[in-house]
């Protein structure tokens, strides 16, 4: 039984090594867009070398309040998530959702290093939009997105206000471990090295405001991953704790949901 465990073992480490290299085990991107219903919204396209990096920009009835700037989570794609963002849009925010390469309309494949360095170079452009001066700027990342977004907030402190991570992963080391036994934890900590993460990036946001929004009843990411990223935080920060699944607080509580990001806008 031990040479069993030890050759299963062996087996992993190496589909271990490729997987980190490749990324593919952490993303599982959609070509199907789904049908956007009562809202107002223009596609993006950038160009990310070879490769299109798209995405949506939704647009609010009134006079845009702020802009929120969203990345999604590992499955799915804009369309898919745009509910999620439905309550702020119609609470008065402008919100610019982006897709990873390989999910919804963009093209070439994700991995951790393409769709963080995507994510700045989606930022630089939509700097540039009119829309966005003199309005405060709120980056929100969901489960994966979080990490994107947590990296993306410690490179650009002075430009980001406010920083949202929804059901939030530790890093894409942490949330590896978690998913397999016990006895294979230290084996997959070992194999597998993130090129970032949040729990490391969180500490250098300098005075950006945060919001960390968990449930300890989601299965997908740990509710302990929240809790540390929050934890390693030293800016002005709030704690969201809910009842519900993974990503479900903005769909069981929108009310909920629009006054806790107003109020990252306060003086």
């Amino acid at each position: 039984m031990k040479k069993l465990i030890f050759a299963l073992l062996t087996v992993f480490v190496f589909h271990s090594s490729v997987w980190a290299q490749s990324d593919d085990r952490f993303y599982y991107p959609s070509k199907v867009m789904v049908k956007i219903e009562g809202l107002d919204y223009e596609e993006l396209r950038f160009k990310a070398g070879d490769d299109e990096v798209t995405g949506i920009w939704l647009k609010p009835k009134q006079t845009p309040k702020a802009t929120i700037i969203y990345f999604h989570g590992a499955g799915g794609n804009v369309s898919v998530y745009s509910k999620f963002m439905r309550p702020l849009v119609e609470d008065g925010f402008q919100v610019a959702m982006i897709d990873f390469r390989g999910f919804g309309l963009s093209t070439g494949k994700p991995t951790h290093l393409n769709v963080a360095s995507d994510g700045q170079m989606v930022f630089d452009q939509l700097l540039q939009r009119p829309e966005l001066k003199g309005k405060k700027l709120i980056v929100i990342g969901a489960s994966l997105g979080s990490q994107i977004a947590t990296h993306l907030s410690k490179t650009n402190v002075g430009k980001i206000d406010a920083l949202v991570l929804d059901g939030p992963m530790s890093s894409f080391t942490d949330i590896a471990v978690a998913s397999v036994p016990k006895e294979m934890q230290e084996t997959v900590r070992a194999s597998l090295i993130s090129p970032y993460s949040a729990k490391e990036d969180i500490k250098e946001i300098g005075k950006i405001k945060l919001l960390v929004l968990h449930s300890p009843g989601d299965k997908s990411v740990p509710f302990s991953q929240g809790q540390l990223v929050f934890a390693n935080a030293t800016t002005t920060k709030t704690f969201w704790e809910f009842e519900g699944g993974h990503l479900e607080a903005p769909i069981k509580y929108p009310t909920v949901w629009v006054s806790k990001v107003n109020a990252l806008l306060a003086d």
